[in-house]
C-alpha cells in the first residue's frame, strides 16, 4: 500500500534528492509548473550579477573575447546538444523557439524543392501552425499544409510523396502524449520527407537520441525543463548532413562565414553557425549557463525514471481520490512525457485555488488543468500533497466563489 509516509522514505533514497538544494522552491510552495517556467538555479544570481557587474560593467566591449561572449551560442549549444544526444557541432543556443521553427521549417522545404506539402499536427501549440504558415509563405512556391486530426487521423493517411516535411510535437503541450521520435523519423525518411521536432516539453525529461534516430532538425526553448529564466534563447539542432545545403531566410551577419570581414554579399559559415542570424541575448544565455550547471551529474536515463515515477504516483492517487476525473494523459509510461493533463470544466477555478492553497499548475482553455513534474526538485511527498490539494479543491466546490474565476492576462 502506499501512503505518504511510503513517499516521504521514497524520497530520502532518491539519487536525485541532492538537485533540489540546487533550485530556489519558496517556502511552502509544491512547483508543479515547470512544464511552463522551471525554477531559478541557486547559481544564478551570481552568475548573472557577474555578468551585468564584471563583464559588462567594468570589461565593457573587451568581453566579446575576454569572457567568450561571441562564442556562446555554439559553446551553450554543445551542452544542451549533450542531452539530445546530438555530437558537438550541430546545435546552437539563440534566438526564440518561433524563430528557430521557422528557421528550420524553410530550410527543409528547400532541401525538398520538388515536394510541395508540410504535414502539422492540429493539436501542435498553436505558435507552430502560425510558423508554418509563415514558412510556406515564404517557400517561393504554392505549399499545402495537412494536419493531423483535422485531414487525416494519422501521419500514414497524410504521407506520401508530396511531403517535403513534418513538423512534429515530441510531447503534447496540453495531453502529455509521446510521439514514438524513432518510428516516425524513420517512416518519414522512406517517404523521402524531413522531420522537424519541437522539444519544449520533452528537453531535459525525456532521453532524446537525435544522431541515433537521424533526427534532421530539432528546437525547442531552454526556459521549461531546463530551467534558463524567463524568455530565456531557445535552440535549434540541424543533423551535420543537412548543414552545408540548407539555407534559412535570416541570414544576419553572425552566420556569416568571416561576421568581421564586413562584405557586402552573404556568405554562408560551413557549418552550424549559418543558422545565427544577429546579436545574441548575452544576459540571458549566461542564465542558460547556470541552468546547465545545475543539471551538471545527473544523467537524463536518471530524470526520465524518476519523472514516470512521479507521473505514475499522481495520476493513480487521483484516480483513487476522484474516480470520475477525467485525465487525458496516456497511463502507459512510454507513450507520455512530463506531464498530466486533467479535463474538468471547472479547471480553471480548481487551479486559482490549488495555487493560493501553495500548489502551483496551470491551465489551458478551455478546460485542461496541466501539472508538470520536474525530477530535480519535485519530491514524492509533493505529489503525494499536491494530489490531496486537488482532491480538496474539487469535493469543496472552489468555483462557487468568484475570486477564484477572475482571469488576468497569462493563464
Amino acid at each position: 500500500m502506499i501512503s505518504r509516509d511510503t513517499c516521504v522514505a521514497r524520497d530520502l533514497v532518491d539519487p536525485l534528492r541532492g538537485f533540489r538544494d540546487r533550485f530556489v522552491i519558496p517556502e511552502g510552495i509544491i512547483y508543479l509548473d515547470g512544464n511552463s517556467l522551471g525554477p531559478m538555479p541557486r547559481n544564478a544570481a551570481a552568475v548573472l550579477n557577474r555578468t551585468i557587474e564584471q563583464e559588462w560593467g567594468h570589461d565593457l566591449i573587451r568581453s566579446w573575447n575576454s569572457a567568450g561572449w561571441f562564442d556562446m551560442p555554439v559553446r551553450l549549444g554543445d551542452r544542451v546538444g549533450a542531452l539530445l544526444g546530438a555530437a558537438p557541432g550541430q546545435t546552437l543556443v539563440c534566438d526564440t523557439t518561433s524563430i528557430n521553427l521557422y528557421k528550420a521549417i524553410h530550410a527543409a522545404i528547400g532541401l525538398r524543392p520538388d515536394r510541395s506539402v508540410v504535414i502539422a499536427e492540429d493539436e501542435s501549440f498553436p505558435t507552430d501552425l502560425y510558423i508554418v504558415e509563415g514558412a510556406m509563405k515564404s517557400a517561393g512556391r504554392p505549399m499545402q499544409r495537412r494536419l493531423i486530426g483535422t485531414d487525416g487521423p494519422s501521419i500514414d493517411a497524410l504521407l506520401d510523396r508530396d511531403v517535403a516535411v513534418a513538423v512534429l510535437s515530441h510531447v503534447n503541450y496540453r495531453t502529455g502524449e509521446l510521439l514514438d521520435m524513432a518510428a516516425i523519423t524513420r517512416q518519414l525518411h522512406d517517404a523521402g520527407a524531413l522531420v522537424v521536432w519541437d522539444l519544449c516539453h520533452s528537453i531535459g525529461v525525456v532521453e532524446i537520441a537525435f544522431d541515433r534516430h537521424a533526427v534532421d532538425f530539432a528546437v525547442g526553448c531552454t526556459y521549461k525543463y531546463l530551467n534558463g529564466g524567463p524568455g530565456s534563447p531557445a535552440f535549434i539542432a540541424v543533423a551535420k548532413t543537412h548543414q552545408a545545403a540548407a539555407q534559412h531566410p535570416l541570414s544576419g551577419w553572425w552566420g556569416h562565414a568571416a561576421p568581421f570581414a564586413f562584405d557586402r554579399n552573404f556568405r554562408p559559415d560551413a557549418g552550424i553557425k549559418r543558422f545565427l542570424c544577429g546579436t545574441q541575448p548575452i544576459i540571458s544565455m549566461r542564465g542558460v549557463d547556470a541552468a546547465i550547471d545545475a543539471m551538471e551529474g545527473v544523467e537524463v536515463a536518471a530524470l526520465r525514471q524518476k519523472s514516470l515515477a512521479l507521473t505514475e504516483l499522481f495520476m493513480s492517487r487521483v484516480a483513487e481520490l476522484l474516480p470520475g476525473l477525467d485525465i487525458v494523459t496516456p497511463r502507459q509510461a512510454s507513450l507520455r512525457g512530463s506531464q498530466v493533463g486533467i479535463a474538468f470544466d471547472k479547471g480553471f477555478a480548481v487551479v486559482q485555488a490549488m495555487i493560493e492553497r501553495g500548489v502551483i499548475g496551470d491551465f489551458r482553455a478551455p478546460d485542461l488543468m496541466r501539472f508538470g513534474f520536474a525530477p530535480l526538485y519535485v519530491r514524492f511527498a509533493d505529489v503525494w500533497d499536491a494530489a490531496d490539494i486537488l482532491a480538496s479543491c474539487i469535493n469543496s466546490e472552489v468555483w462557487r466563489d468568484p475570486r477564484y474565476s477572475q482571469v488576468a492576462g497569462v493563464t
